[in-house]
């Protein structure tokens, strides 16, 4: 029988299948490969950069900062789905899962994956920073009342971007509009 391998977590770590990195205050500490590939970058580019410039908007790295902030402190955790951008401006959905290293400031310190969702899911229209942060709620399963609430918004003005998204999508439904903003033929 052979002897097991020492586990060398800087290879693992390094070589993952999907995008990984270590964060303080929203700043790129440590990255592997996939993630620089995935963004378009070198590992050494990203290293030091704040997430901003993963992110399509300042107003969008903002707000997701902000809506963080309560999920991570309660659950010690963070997932979703949302529009990212590479560095040649290109606009894609990545599956964000994220822990806290520090319960009292979810932000100090962190553990993040990044998951390309692109084959899946293309971006297929124009959107604006509003519309793409309402789409990734939608797609999470939230109703206009609970997108309202979480983003500060009143839930007819939801619903105002809710029809525009479906405009865009060519959506006669909310439930259409969900299939096709997940990349579902529907």
């Amino acid at each position: 029988m052979n002897a097991p391998l020492p586990i060398d977590f800087e290879t693992i770590f390094k070589h993952a299948p999907v995008g990984m990195c270590v964060s303080q205050h929203r700043v790129i500490h440590a990255c592997n490969d996939a993630l620089a590939v995935m963004f378009g970058y070198r590992p050494e580019e990203l290293v030091g950069q704040s997430f901003r410039v993963l992110y399509p908007t300042l107003d969008e790295f903002e707000r997701t900062g902000a809506r963080i902030i309560p999920i991570m402190s309660a659950k010690g955790h963070y997932s979703d789905e949302r529009i990212m951008k590479r560095a040649n401006q290109e606009l894609f959905w990545c599956h964000v899962t994220g822990r806290s290293l520090t319960h009292d400031d979810p932000h100090a310190a962190g553990i993040w994956t990044f998951e390309d969702l692109s084959a899946k899911r293309p971006v297929t229209a124009e959107l604006t920073p509003r519309e793409r942060e309402i789409a990734a709620l939608l797609v999470e399963g939230k109703t206009s009342k609970l997108i309202a609430r979480q983003v500060g918004l009143s839930p007819r003005t939801v619903e105002m971007h809710r029809a525009k998204l479906m405009r865009k999508f060519a959506a006669a439904t909310s439930s259409e509009l969900v299939h096709r903003l997940m990349g579902v033929a529907g």
